[in-house]
């Protein structure tokens, strides 16, 4: 198995380290996690589709240990269990004579992501492409002090506007391709998270960003064998 497929894999959910305690659980030819930042800010899942490994739930409790660890290794690497009973207590990535051992936790202390009772209606569709991802990921980067961006009408389309506010200040204005957008103020989210989300899914070259008036972004991801959906609830308004 190629190390950038499980790299890729993580980098997905860990997200610049924003989500650190996951439960992997794998079924054969596939491997998929579901995940919540600890403010409970973001919330999401991805699978992976033609990975190789056994049946099973691991408990992951510290991953950037384990992408430490991991980064030790060429890459080429095969992944072994070590199990007490029914339980795995340890994971083992080796490439060729050299191997690195993770210590899995238990599964009770790991809290699994809240249920999503009830989705809105999405009514704004923005198109994200290429070109956006890259603009918004630099575009974060030259207001590194900002935590926000919001979805602002613009005519019949929808800006988003990194450092948005009503007042006089820097910012960084993407004009977007909608599909819809039924946005009548505009609606903030944390941009720190979404860069990381945009970072980890940059080599997809489309995708659209849905938004709900009620308060809820949904993005979702599917290139090669990786599908990765994403939850972002709005912040407070900012003046």
């Amino acid at each position: 198995m190629q190390k950038s497929k499980l790299d890729k894999f993580i980098s997905k959910y860990n997200l610049g380290g924003n989500v650190n305690s996951v439960k992997w659980k794998s079924s054969g030819d596939s491997l998929r996690t579901s995940f919540v930042t600890p403010d409970k800010s973001l919330l999401g899942n991805v699978k992976v589709d033609r990975f190789q490994f056994e049946d099973a739930e691991l408990g992951v409790y510290q991953t950037d240990q384990l992408k430490s660890l991991i980064n030790v290794l060429g890459d080429d690497v095969s992944l072994n269990l070590t199990r007490f009973g029914d339980k795995a207590v340890s994971l083992k990535v080796k490439n060729g004579p050299v191997s690195v051992d993770y210590v899995l936790s238990d599964l009770s202390v790991i809290q699994d992501p809240p249920q999503m009772k009830r989705l809105p209606e999405f009514g704004t569709k923005i198109k994200l492409d290429s070109n956006f991802i890259s603009t918004f990921i630099k575009g974060k980067g030259a207001l590194s002090d900002v935590d926000t961006f919001a979805v602002v009408k613009n005519g019949d389309n929808c800006d988003v506007v990194i450092g948005y506010s009503s007042t006089n200040t820097n910012r960084v204005n993407i004009p977007t391709d909608c599909e819809t957008c039924d946005v009548d103020t505009p609606i903030t989210f944390n941009a720190n998270l979404f860069k990381e989300v945009l970072i980890a899914n940059r080599e997809c070259s489309s995708a659209v960003l849905e938004v709900s008036t009620e308060g809820l972004a949904r993005v979702n991801f599917k290139v090669d064998d990786f599908d990765s959906t994403y939850y972002v609830v709005a912040m407070q308004d900012v003046d």
